[in-house]
């Protein structure tokens, strides 16, 4: 590429021009005082009374009450992570072994292992045209006999058209579980991501929205034989729910989450609601401020969706550039700004995956004699291979002031001069 001063490239800072953000981002400040002193009274307590605290105690009931109110009613069991949250919903709609699940392509793994480990066959749906998310008409397209389960993740805090799901799932009697580990607060028309399913699974490690400390995860569901289901798979098989002298009902692992972390998790959730909207008021000024440009675009979201954005997904407009994507994401991190070119997080595509890396060298679930579908099957997914090729990720959150918001806008705009046609 020729640098030409008219066409401002020498500006950037890739090719030795000034930097649009100088000075370092800042942390987004998520645990302070108030979480420091909830720990803190916490282990007042144990030395003033010489017990250790544990799980299932005080905190972590009151947490999951908490967190329960805030989904607007319902039951809610805390666990120790996003994946083990998925694993117990799943475990808690009882899917019998061999049968298929069917789950967002667009996902961390942690969203789609849970499936194998419970010895069924992940069915990979495609993204809605242009989204992150999968869409019904994907879900419906993969229906069949052996579906037990539709797993769908709500991508980057932005609703997928949970209730169009949900209306196929309910014709064919197939459970569904809301992946919500990036989509805490997100709504559609007021309702809650997390409320329109069966089952839901948040993870609440410390890179979400709100966190139980490093690591943590949440089942919510309004349905009081599910959660108790899903208490006995998190618990070794504890009989929740049953009547007295029951004893240990399922072969279940350890998966309970601490009075520590729910402790830190309480003063979360209290923030939970100013952490969102600081999100949502940082996306849309940066939304407003880039309405006139040729190259970067807000790409369309679901009609009544408000996201709770765990990262900003921007479009590329590759026909009005003279630069691909990679370059203009290239030369964003160069200006300073927190970008990743390609979201292109695919399970499927992995290798546990694809050399079916789950027991042994068994290949099991997939080879099972019992497993009566096609095992061979390959997900192309096109629409979604083609949302990550013309979009990328600006990292926002609720840190953000007035500059970062003002840089973003300033590189976007210098970017806009140097590249576009």
């Amino acid at each position: 590429m020729e640098l030409t001063q008219d066409k401002g490239l020498l500006n950037l800072a890739m090719y030795g021009g000034t930097k649009v953000r100088i000075r370092p981002w800042s942390g987004r400040s998520l645990l302070g005082e108030d979480e420091r002193a909830a720990v803190n009274a916490l282990f007042d307590e144990a030395i003033r009374t010489g017990s250790v605290f544990g799980y299932n105690g005080p905190e972590e009931e009151a947490y999951c009450r908490e967190f329960a109110e805030y989904m607007g009613g319902g039951y809610a069991d805390a666990v120790n992570s996003g994946t083990t949250a998925v694993y117990t919903a799943l475990r808690a709609l009882k899917p019998e072994p061999f049968t298929e699940v069917i789950v967002s392509p667009i996902t961390d793994p942690g969203g789609m292992m849970p499936i194998v480990l419970c010895n069924c066959i992940p069915v990979i749906a495609d993204t809605a045209p242009g989204s992150y998310n999968v869409g019904p008409e994907q879900i419906k397209e993969l229906i069949s006999p052996l579906a037990s389960a539709i797993i769908v993740a709500h991508i980057g805090g932005e609703p997928a058209d949970i209730e169009g799901i949900v209306a196929i799932a309910r014709r064919h009697g197939i459970p569904v579980i809301e992946d919500c580990a990036q989509a805490h607060g997100a709504e559609i028309d007021g309702q809650k991501a997390g409320t329109f399913g069966d089952i839901a699974a948040f993870s609440t490690m410390s890179g979400k929205h709100h966190c139980t400390g490093s690591q943590g995860g949440v089942v919510y569901t309004r349905d009081e034989e599910l959660y108790n289901s899903a208490r006995r798979c998190s618990d070794r098989g504890k009989p929740f729910g049953l009547p007295n002298g029951s004893s240990n009902c399922t072969a279940a692992l350890n998966l309970n989450l601490n009075d520590l972390s729910a402790a830190i998790g309480r003063v979360q959730l209290r923030k939970l609601p100013d952490i969102i909207k600081r999100r949502q008021y940082v996306a849309a000024k940066i939304s407003q401020g880039i309405k006139e440009l040729k190259l970067v675009t807000v790409p369309d979201i679901l009609p009544g969706a408000e996201p709770s954005y765990w990262f900003m997904r921007l479009g590329f407009n590759v026909d009005a550039a003279t630069c691909s994507k990679e370059t203009f994401c290239q030369a964003l991190q160069a200006e300073g700004i927190p970008v990743l070119a390609s979201y292109r997080h695919m399970p499927h595509t992995m290798e546990w995956f694809t050399r079916r890396q789950v027991f042994g060298n068994s290949g099991y679930p997939w080879t099972s004699p019992l497993y009566p579908g096609n095992a061979d099957r390959i997900f192309t997914c096109p629409n979604a291979v083609a949302a990550t090729d013309k979009q990328f990720n600006l990292s926002i959150h609720e840190g953000w002031g007035e500059e970062e918001i003002r840089d973003t806008l300033q590189a976007l705009c210098k970017l806009e001069e140097a590249f576009a046609e």
